[in-house]
């Protein structure tokens, strides 16, 4: 029996009165939450920030050469085909299909504007403490609902490895699998020339004797359990979906550069049955800084922009072609926001309180853009959206329940920290 269990069961046998706890006593109030219908979830990460004022939440121009510097948006701003939603000037091809796409402008959240803690912040729900290591969103939608396909993983990563990406409390099972290029895979799961699926299996069998006694729940049994898995996906039958060269040549040209064939990875992943797939956009060399455009970083942001958007656009189009789009949730995310004042050298700090993450797809029912902020983007006028909320929306479209309790031992965790979906975007 958990604690929750016997608190409860031990007021109502008291009259609530003995414990001191007469509201366990009472029925809890049942909160019904929406349940969508996707499937499979692919969340882009934009490590280091991306400006909102300067991509989805476009204000009036700034002028970051001027003496002084005026606070603005970098970029002019264009119609897209919602009537009244307006992208930056560099997403063209993605204002075509914003009515596939809800920019949530009012994301906020007020830890240290700091890369790690807020990183943190984005993947988990949850602030970093010293006792709990929390799961990302992604291992918690491995451990609800696992793969489509047992036959593949159920959370990949295409990107660096870290522990705000990791499954935290609910172990190696809620793992994932990672690769950092797109036409190799991920290392270790490509047999030796000479090791066929027999001899493979022999080794294996070679190994359960080591295993046997070993308790299942513990850091040893998950670690030889992970072994097992990997074992098991090991060879041609799995290798085989991140062999791009089997897409067309026109459609790899249509999704761009490196970021987008990730994104056309991606793709292939959920068409083979992975579950979650985090793509990270680590193209620092283009101008120097990546989406953290202090200083100079941000003369040449244009050219991540107009990267994100020819890939974004392809990969909406292409699911949708596919018949996946609704099937498939993408959720864009970033640790903060930028402000709309300018650095000495032309370039724009952190902004936590007020930023943009993007959901299209997953059946959702999207406008464009979802909230209001003031006439540059610093303050929230309209529906806010915490962190909490935005992972609730995400788990509520794949149908998962936000406040259904995991746990750590016997100890409840809620999935969410008190997160509530965004109701506006379901039908």
């Amino acid at each position: 029996m958990n604690r929750r269990t016997f608190l409860k069961q031990s007021a109502l046998a008291a009259g609530g009165a003995t414990l001191g706890l007469p509201g366990l006593s009472a029925s809890p109030s049942v909160v019904h939450f929406p349940k969508g219908k996707a499937e499979s979830c692919i969340f882009i990460w934009l490590g280091g920030g991306m400006a909102q004022i300067d991509t989805f939440d476009p204000k009036r121009r700034g002028n970051s050469k001027a003496k002084p510097k005026i606070a603005g948006a970098e970029y002019d701003s264009i119609e897209t085909v919602v009537p009244g939603v307006r992208y930056c000037e560099h997403l063209s091809r993605t204002a075509k299909i914003a009515d596939r796409i809800t920019a949530v402008r009012t994301v906020n959240h007020h830890v240290i504007d700091e890369h790690a803690f807020a990183t943190n912040l984005v993947h988990t729900g949850r602030l970093i403490t010293g006792s709990e290591t929390y799961p990302s969103i992604g291992s918690i939608v491995a451990h609800e609902l696992g793969a489509v396909n047992p036959d593949v993983p159920a959370y990949m990563l295409i990107g660096y490895p870290n522990v705000s990406r990791g499954p935290g409390y609910l172990g190696a099972k809620a793992g994932f699998v990672y690769l950092t290029d797109t036409e190799s895979g991920p290392a270790g799961f490509s047999r030796p020339d000479d090791v066929d699926a027999m001899r493979a299996a022999r080794r294996q069998a070679l190994l359960e004797p080591f295993a046997e006694g070993i308790e299942t729940s513990s850091l040893l049994g998950e670690y030889i359990e992970a072994q097992r898995e990997a074992l098991r996906l090991a060879g041609p039958d799995f290798m085989r979906h991140f062999d791009l060269s089997k897409e067309p040549a026109d459609l790899r040209e249509l999704y761009g550069g490196e970021f987008g064939q990730r994104c056309l990875l991606s793709r292939r992943l959920v068409q083979a049955g992975v579950r979650f797939i985090e793509v990270s956009h680590n193209l620092n060399f283009i101008n120097g800084t990546g989406w953290d455009t202090h200083n100079e970083g941000q003369q040449n942001q244009h050219i991540l922009i107009q990267e994100l958007d020819i890939a974004l656009s392809a990969l909406v189009t292409d699911l949708e072609s596919k018949g996946m789009l609704d099937k498939t949730l993408i959720a864009i995310g970033t640790e903060f926001g930028r402000p709309p004042e300018y650095d000495g050298r032309g370039g724009r700090g952190h902004q936590g309180t007020a930023f943009s993450l993007v959901l299209a797809g997953g059946g959702l029912k999207h406008t464009g853009a979802y909230g209001v902020t003031d006439e540059l983007s610093k303050t929230i006028v309209e529906n806010p959206v915490s962190i909490p909320d935005f992972h609730a929306t995400i788990h509520a479209t794949l149908g998962i329940d936000p406040r259904k309790d995991l746990y750590d031992g016997s100890r409840p965790i809620p999935l969410t920290d008190q997160g509530t979906p965004i109701a506006a975007l379901f039908g």
